[in-house]
């Protein structure tokens, strides 16, 4: 799944259980279930990182950094990072994308993600309950 997927799907997570201790363990798992369901990634790693980046900035930006959504959005993501830190890789392997083996590559096309991505994010951005129109 791609990086902005993960984000939405764990923000949507703790939105739905208002809880961060929920949303923060939900995280890893809803992660390990979105690569195993068969999907395309993104060859840009910049691309990844930097839509993945933006969602959570969105996220923290309208809802707060200790919100559920924001948190499980975080905790969604994480095991992306060993993907670009070598400091999370013990003994050199990745846990989550190579010890645990769920990585599928298959026909869920990383656009119609991205568009889904697009469209969970902006949902809980607007129904944030913060902003001007908050106040």
């Amino acid at each position: 799944m791609i990086v902005a997927l993960h984000v939405a799907t764990g923000a949507v997570a703790g939105a739905a259980t208002g809880s961060r201790a929920k949303a923060l363990l939900l995280g890893p798992v809803l992660h390990l279930a979105g690569d195993w369901m068969p999907h395309e990634d993104f060859r840009s790693r910049r691309f990844e990182i930097g839509s993945g980046v933006a969602a959570v900035a969105l996220l923290v930006a309208r809802r707060g950094p200790f919100d559920p959504a924001t948190l499980g959005a975080a905790a969604c993501s994480a095991p992306d990072l060993e993907h670009v830190l070598p400091s999370l890789r013990p003994g050199g392997r990745k846990t989550f994308h190579d010890r645990l083996g769920w990585h599928r590559s298959g026909r869920f096309p990383a656009l119609l993600q991205l568009a889904l991505a697009c469209g969970i994010i902006g949902t809980l951005i607007l129904r944030s309950g913060r902003g001007p129109e908050a106040a």
